[in-house]
């Protein structure tokens, strides 16, 4: 088996004794393709995002990668990972350029060799004309582009997305998704998209852990994960991994059917 962009395999990590967030997670997210981390609200995926990035320390479990341990060697991994979270981090006060130019400068990118990138991440987004504006002037779906043009700037192997279409409308969401396809397709970068939404899977390309409760339920290509659960889709094979189990003994309603 060839070297994954991303390894995680055995994590555990609870936020009080005897109550785990995760609970064995192993998943993997290869380059040139997304691998899109499906979960309902509350199923472990922040956690799972804030462990990757090293936000968290495991309590158990490995992070690698391109075979660099995020525990061992957290410089060379995080070098090689771009990172999107839920909660948006750019500058509002500052210009699209500057938040750009703080973060190239951050990791030790030269002035001119930064101007290029950023140059070069603006015109493939669609966002040379924002340029000079302040994020704060900018729409939910600008400044989601501008927070990948940031996390690309360093040239990353890896792009982590945390629900990065929340707060958008359905064109900017599916612009998004369009975009993040085919940066996958151009620059055979690995990407982890967390979100509760399947309507952002591409079924003939995308690859799906299915997570729920800190557990992962299913995992593979939608064809194999609707195989696995006799799904007719993957809608369906969600709803079958993530359903509340049957309460015992309920007791009947007026028509006789459980409550």
């Amino acid at each position: 088996m060839t070297q994954a962009a991303l390894e995680i395999e055995g994590l555990r990590h609870a936020y009080r004794p005897g109550v785990p967030a995760l609970d064995g997670v192993s998943l993997r997210a290869a380059g040139g393709a997304v691998t899109v981390l499906l979960g309902p609200n509350g199923a472990g995926k922040s956690t799972l995002f804030a462990l990757a990035t090293g936000l968290l320390r495991p309590t158990a479990g490995t992070v690698r990668v391109h075979g660099h341990d995020l525990t061992r060697e957290p410089g060379k991994a995080l070098a090689r990972m771009g990172v999107v979270f839920q909660q948006p981090t750019l500058d509002l006060d500052l210009t699209v350029t500057q938040n750009l130019r703080y973060f190239a400068a951050l990791h030790g990118i030269p002035r001119a060799e930064a101007d290029r990138r950023i140059d070069g991440e603006l015109e493939r987004l669609a966002l040379s004309d924002r340029r000079g504006e302040k994020i704060r002037a900018l729409n939910g779906g600008h400044r989601r582009r501008v927070e990948i043009a940031r996390a690309l700037l360093h040239r990353p192997a890896l792009l982590l997305l945390d629900e990065p279409t929340v707060g958008l409308d359905i064109p900017a969401r599916r612009g998004l998704i369009a975009h993040v396809h085919a940066l996958c397709a151009q620059d055979g970068i690995a990407v982890l998209w967390a979100t509760h939404l399947i309507d952002e899977i591409d079924p003939a390309t995308d690859s799906v852990v299915v997570l729920h409760r800190g557990t992962v339920r299913a995992s593979g290509t939608v064809a194999a994960v609707n195989a696995q659960t006799g799904g007719a889709s993957i809608a369906d094979s969600f709803d079958r991994l993530t359903a509340r189990p049957a309460i015992p003994n309920a007791a009947p309603n007026a028509d006789g059917a459980a409550a």
